[in-house]
């Protein structure tokens, strides 16, 4: 949600910001080709007054400023997706803001299509869990698209061509007294390659955009997320939690015709099935595997995290193959992509944007990417999450699993946040399609206790 001061990166000065305190659509479907009575006109005039002061109540409820900044502490290194970075040296801060603001920012937009069925033309207020499962699907899509360590850079987008870059640095060189012909030629040659290099990465990164799009042909945009949620007994406006939105976008990637190689498992009842896992990524041969994304629902406690769990949580982030945490604070879900001492580092879905038309040939990224990254004390963590693991093929998964298991082995000394099994799970056993189960069993070493978690929130179990 905007307070009056937040604007929207490239946003114009001269943009009225009370437009940016829109919280939910209180618009009145009209036959096209009707004109609106003067009373239709007052209840919407009212409507949207009333969206407006409950916008800037949220405002103030959540505190939310677009360049609003945490302290980060340089006697302790940043842990951000498995890559330290020292602060104390300026060369490792840049690079950590140059990867923090790599990564995709999905926030509440307003303005787009109506969703199927309602009216709503905005998910601010009610779709943030939804949008910080577009952020962590999105780091997998990255890992997998993309090449180890690519960031993303704006710099580009300030030229037309390579010749653009190649006549500046020829420029450069002649006004630094250097042989023109001879700087050219040693340039070109390192610009064009680069140039050359960089130019599929940022249309494959503007492609994985556009993938989360707000409109109705988007493969991972709020409108199919909120059709495929439906099967769940979601609708637009309802609250969507970590568990549910799991299993939206396994439907999403299992549905999507540009991920042919890319697969989304959900464990059940906190247990990885390896069967289930191997049948979902097995290929005749000579073909490989295909990538995984996992997703882990868990409860780490009750009302309140446990905090025995702390540690695990910590130790998965310093993972590789870990793709963040859909989690957050009660009722405010925020997604985990690092660390820093007792700090857990996160993006924030809770600042309403335009929708941008992603038709367009060029459309503006700016507002996909946050520069200002923010931490909260690790013990304000919501048990309530769904953890997400990437492994590119069969012996990456191999790895996942043993340095998984390692951190897991350092959790709570009871029971361990989840585990890795043999064999298939029950649904698959029973061939039935039901998201979850009431009964679930939780190992400890060679031993397992049943449990019942029927009366449990958001079909997690509780640890």
């Amino acid at each position: 949600m905007n307070p009056p001061s937040a604007r929207c990166e490239g946003q114009s000065p001269a943009d009225d910001p009370m437009d940016d305190w829109l919280f939910l659509s209180t618009e009145s479907a009209c036959p096209q080709g009707l004109d609106v009575s003067r009373t239709d006109q007052d209840t919407e005039d009212r409507g949207q007054l009333k969206s407006k002061l409950i916008s800037a109540w949220n405002s103030v409820k959540y505190g939310w400023s677009l360049k609003q900044k945490s302290k980060f502490s340089k006697s302790s290194p940043v842990i951000m997706f498995g890559q330290s970075y020292d602060l104390k040296d300026h060369g490792e801060r840049e690079r950590f803001r140059r990867c923090f603001a790599s990564l995709l920012w999905l926030t509440y937009r307003r303005g787009f299509s109506q969703l199927a069925g309602c009216s709503l033309t905005t998910d601010s207020g009610w779709g943030c869990v939804l949008r910080t499962g577009q952020m962590l699907l999105a780091q997998g899509l990255l890992l997998h698209l993309m090449p180890p360590g690519w960031t993303w850079s704006v710099s580009h987008h300030a030229v037309k061509d390579d010749m653009d870059l190649l006549v500046s640095r020829s420029t450069d060189s002649a006004e630094h007294g250097l042989d023109v012909k001879e700087g050219s030629s040693k340039r070109s040659r390192k610009l064009s390659l680069g140039s050359l290099l960089d130019r599929p990465m940022e249309a494959t990164h503007r492609r994985v955009v556009s993938w989360f799009a707000d409109h109705p042909s988007a493969p991972f945009g709020i409108h199919q997320l909120v059709e495929l949620g439906k099967s769940s007994g979601k609708k637009a406006g309802d609250w969507y939690g970590p568990s549910i939105v799991a299993h939206i976008l396994r439907k999403a990637v299992a549905a999507s015709a540009d991920l042919p190689n890319l697969v989304v498992y959900v464990a059940q009842d906190c247990t990885v099935y390896l069967e289930d896992v191997k049948r979902l990524c097995e290929r005749p041969a000579p073909q490989c595997w295909k990538s995984l994304i996992i997703l882990v629902p868990v409860r780490l406690g009750g009302q309140d995290l446990n905090p025995s769990y702390i540690t695990c949580v910590k130790k998965l982030l310093t993972l590789q193959c870990c793709i963040g945490i859909i989690g957050g604070k009660p009722k405010h879900s925020l997604f985990f992509v690092g660390f820093q001492e007792d700090h857990l580092l996160y993006l924030d879905p809770h600042y309403c944007q335009p929708t941008v038309d992603i038709t367009k040939e060029n459309f503006p990224l700016e507002s996909f990417h946050c520069k200002y990254p923010r931490k909260m004390a690790v013990s304000r963590m919501d048990p309530s999450c769904t953890i997400g693991f990437y492994a590119k093929g069969q012996k990456d998964f191999e790895s996942l699993c043993t340095v998984v298991n390692e951190a897991l082995s350092t959790s709570a000394q009871t029971y361990p946040m989840f585990i890795f099994a043999e064999g298939k799970s029950q649904k698959e056993e029973e061939g039935t399609s039901k998201p979850t189960n009431n009964i679930t069993y939780i190992q400890r070493k060679s031993e397992r206790r049943r449990v019942d978690t029927s009366s449990s929130m958001d079909e997690f179990v509780l640890l």
